[in-house]
């Protein structure tokens, strides 16, 4: 059996991100970070019950790692909860703040925070047949149901419900009139609903997602708020992760370098013997991994003209590391004369 979601230390996580957190890019996100809560993709419950892949297949060295769940009838999201636990996932994070058509079409994602019955509903469902953690993942309103008291009475409903975890992206979602892409932009900012939220409800933990691009800012929230979840940044820049243990949870575990995370990404890539894959379903998500670094453009220009195709480069990483370390070579020659 699992034990309570106390024992998950979620001051820090990585938001789930669709077409990008698989289970190759948590591998690759966990050698960074031993303590960051990792999030899958967002896994409807359609395609877990009727679907013919193995939605569900993750390394075990990407614990902790939380399923993200897509769908609204209680029984389903129920019956996914335990096939979630059976393969060994921490935590079943349910999705309530993705605003596209597609979900919206499915009737779950951000439409259901104006459903909060039916979330409670799906959370005393599936907290009766699992014993690890059932989460929620919302928005600060939708539509014209944007007003503090929308949101306060959400989670008012779902935490009746069973629900003790709310990561909050603290936008609003307009469910007509913009694009996912939009929605993660244009709706402002408003951390203070966040922070109140959390004052008015110290029982349960909040954390809060959107627009934080740096652990100093994640630090600052800290101050008022449980944990904080960062996507886009993490997956442009991933080496920030390298700071987050000793910044954020206080450890004094060394951080890989990132000639070390090559290595060990290269290995990763070598055995895999899954048909079909290909050293780029890796590499893709370390495009970022030389940010703000010497050679950096070298990095990225070498893995996308030598990972894709057909031939790829099977010592893909190798290679493009030396390419980088050869170019500061050269600027440092360069620098000497």
């Amino acid at each position: 059996m699992k034990e309570s979601s106390s024992v998950i230390d979620r001051r820090f996580s990585v938001a789930p991100m669709l077409d990008w957190t698989d289970r190759h890019c948590r591998y690759f996100l966990r050698l960074l970070s031993k303590q960051t809560l990792l999030y899958t993709e967002m896994v409807t419950t359609g395609a877990l019950i009727h679907g013919k892949g193995d939605y569900l297949a993750f390394n075990e060295e990407e614990h902790p790692v939380a399923l993200q769940l897509g769908g609204s009838d209680p029984a389903d999201m129920a019956r996914c909860a335990v096939m979630a636990q059976e393969r060994g996932y921490d935590e079943v994070n349910i999705n309530v703040g993705c605003p596209s058509d597609r979900v919206k079409n499915g009737s779950f994602g951000a439409c259901l925070m104006a459903n909060p019955e039916t979330v409670a509903a799906c959370i005393n469902e599936m907290r009766k047949v699992v014993d690890i953690p059932v989460t929620v993942k919302c928005r600060i309103g939708i539509d014209d149901m944007d007003e503090y008291a929308d949101f306060a009475r959400f989670v008012e409903v779902v935490a009746e419900g069973g629900c003790e975890v709310f990561i909050v992206h603290a936008r609003k979602a307009w469910l007509q009139g913009l694009s996912p892409k939009e929605n993660r932009e244009i709706p402002p900012l408003n951390y203070p609903r966040v922070y109140q939220l959390k004052q008015a409800h110290p029982d349960l933990h909040v954390s809060l997602n959107g627009g934080v691009k740096t652990l100093a800012q994640a630090q600052s929230h800290l101050q008022q708020i449980d944990g904080v979840m960062m996507g886009r940044e993490v997956y442009a820049n991933p080496y920030l992760l390298a700071d987050v243990d000793s910044t954020i949870f206080n450890c004094s575990n060394p951080a890989l370098t990132r000639d070390d995370v090559v290595a060990k990404m290269q290995e990763y890539i070598n055995r895999q013997s899954e048909t079909g894959f290909r050293p780029w379903h890796a590499a893709r998500h370390m495009l970022g991994l030389f940010q703000g670094q010497a050679g950096g453009k070298i990095w990225r220009r070498y893995l996308s003209q030598n990972g894709t195709g057909k031939n790829p480069d099977p010592d893909l990483l190798s290679n493009a590391l030396d390419a980088v370390r050869q170019a500061q070579q050269q600027v440092v020659a360069f620098n000497r004369e």
